[in-house]
């Protein structure tokens, strides 16, 4: 029984300039330029996911951050008044 892969077709339209930029970028990394791209795209893609997987934050910001979490401010008016309409049926809005 022959084993099937599992995945997926991705293309697109490149103009020359684009095209011949990632032949050459494939070539000097030994690599076709279908591997080239998949590779690459798929480290940008770890990259992106992995910048907005985590708030960073300076020293300062955290400080305030997670002082504000340990001694949070009173509700003002308009927040209780918020909260009582997420809690009411539906999230009804008052006019």
């Amino acid at each position: 029984m022959a084993a099937t892969l599992n995945t997926q077709r991705v293309s697109a339209r490149v103009n020359p300039k684009v095209y011949e930029t990632l032949t050459q970028a494939a070539e000097l990394t030994g690599a076709t330029l279908n591997q080239f791209i998949v590779r690459s795209a798929y480290e940008k893609a770890q990259e992106v996911i992995e910048k907005e997987r985590f708030i960073r934050m300076t020293s300062r910001s955290a400080s305030v951050f997670f002082e504000t979490l340990d001694h949070p401010p009173k509700p003002t008016p308009k927040l209780k008044k918020a909260a009582k309409l997420y809690r009411a049926p539906d999230h009804a809005i008052e006019n």
